[in-house]
């Protein structure tokens, strides 16, 4: 269960700030974006839902603080001049939960992080279903919550409406 917001994010809205965002980063592709775009669906429903209650999921992308670390101790130590980059972006220079929640660039750079890891490329720009399936299997990865058949329903209610 997640903790609503007052409002959700404009699709459109959000797809150029996640485009903007990358291309800061030379990170940005159509794939990512859409996939970006599905997990925000899938995930907050476009930031709908900000925090889990319940757990500790934060942000439109619903990522754990633990997942956040992860990424900063396993990778962001490894690659300083992204390191960098993302604290001259976002003003975050190590693992943040409040920015995790509140600082929308910050989020959108620690979700592309996180499916940067993933050694398969990323699915076609086109093909929802993959994206669903990318999705559950590298970002939700919970047998029991979430599935492929839900993001594809989310990634059409509140991203193609």
């Amino acid at each position: 269960m997640i903790q609503k917001s007052s409002t959700q994010i404009n699709a459109e809205q959000l797809r150029l700030h996640i485009r903007s965002t990358l291309q800061m980063l030379s990170l940005w592709s159509e794939s990512v974006e859409e996939l970006l775009l599905g997990t925000s669906a899938q995930e907050s429903h476009l930031g709908y839902y900000r925090r889990q209650i319940k757990g500790p999921a934060r942000g439109i992308y619903q990522m754990e603080p633990n997942t956040e670390r992860d990424i900063w101790i396993n990778y962001l130590t490894y690659h300083r001049d992204l390191a960098d980059a993302v604290h001259l972006i976002c003003g975050v220079s190590g693992p943040d939960p409040m920015a995790l929640e509140f600082n929308l660039a910050y989020q959108t750079i620690m979700a592309r992080l996180h499916y940067l890891r993933v050694k398969h490329p990323l699915p076609w720009k086109d093909d929802l279903d993959s994206q669903a399936e990318y999705w559950d299997k590298y970002y939700n990865c919970n047998p029991v919550k979430g599935f492929p058949s839900e993001y594809i329903r989310n990634y059409r209610r509140v991203v193609l409406s």
